[in-house]
């Protein structure tokens, strides 16, 4: 049983519940740890229109006061202090203040942008061409963000396929592509970074986790460590179908998942 899902959202980002009530959701399941992973705050120049409170950076104190508060009280599940770190490497020095700024379990660093490009609300209508492109530039991104020495879990591996699926798998079958993934796997490895293994794309149209099946494939052979996550954006769907992720990461020979603890990762069976 996979005891931990260490991706998780509130109100105050596009949630649509308080750090309190998905607390609440947690104590529900089986989990033996619950980790809040709010997005980090823009720097200028960049926006998410989902967003209630603007770039974030007027509420993600008061976030972090409170994971901390349930960090130091909750004894089940036992809370961990994270945040999900938007690579945007124009703005290293940015990133940099962000992540000594807190005592965090950890950082999940996610790919949400390409230059100013937004993966998640940017138009894909633009050809297969370009959609190529970006999956090249997506993980060469990735490459760099593993080795930053800035995160410890890389989220949702292939979130690039979240408006361009079929495109996607198209540009996954080229050997130029998987030896594209294979060094952004490798890079993850050398420099002791996880990948997150998400149930968040079992709950969209194309019913498919993150990473796809021949990313966990060549994860596997690479040897890289993974953590889970739910993505959940609501109390509803934590540990969200996390019976399919198990048996798709035991399949192919994984049997331990990642906690952290002040930014050290502890293995755990499942």
């Amino acid at each position: 049983m996979i005891r931990a899902d260490l991706h998780n959202h509130t109100w105050y980002s596009h949630g649509a519940a308080t750090t309190v009530e998905m607390f609440a959701a947690a104590q529900k399941t089986d989990l033996e740890w619950f980790g809040f992973s709010e997005h980090s705050p823009l720097p200028s120049g960049y926006a998410c229109g989902l967003y209630r409170h603007g770039d974030l950076s007027g509420v993600f104190p008061e976030y972090a006061r409170e994971v901390m508060e349930l960090r130091r009280t909750a004894t089940r599940p036992k809370v961990l202090f994270g945040m999900e770190l938007d690579w945007i490497p124009s703005r290293r020095d940015f990133m940099e203040t962000l992540v000594a700024a807190y005592p965090f379990d950890y950082v999940i660093g996610g790919l949400h942008y390409l230059g100013l490009f937004s993966i998640g609300s940017g138009d894909w209508n633009d050809g297969e061409t370009a959609r190529f492109a970006r999956y090249d530039a997506y993980y060469e991104e990735m490459a760099d963000m593993a080795a930053s020495g800035l995160v410890d879990v890389v989220a949702h591996p292939d979130f690039i396929k979240l408006h361009s699926f079929d495109s996607f798998h198209r540009w996954l079958k080229k050997p130029e592509s998987l030896r594209r993934v294979e060094r952004a796997l490798m890079a993850m490895v050398d420099a002791g970074v996880a990948m997150e293994l998400s149930s968040a794309g079992l709950r969209r149209a194309y019913r498919e986790a993150h990473p796809a099946p021949a990313i966990l494939k060549l994860a596997a052979a690479a040897g890289v460590t993974v953590t889970f996550g739910s993505d959940s954006h609501a109390a509803d769907t934590i540990g969200s179908e996390f019976h399919v992720l198990e048996a798709a990461a035991r399949a192919h020979g994984f049997h331990e998942h990642l906690i952290f603890d002040r930014r050290r990762p502890v293995a755990i069976s499942f």
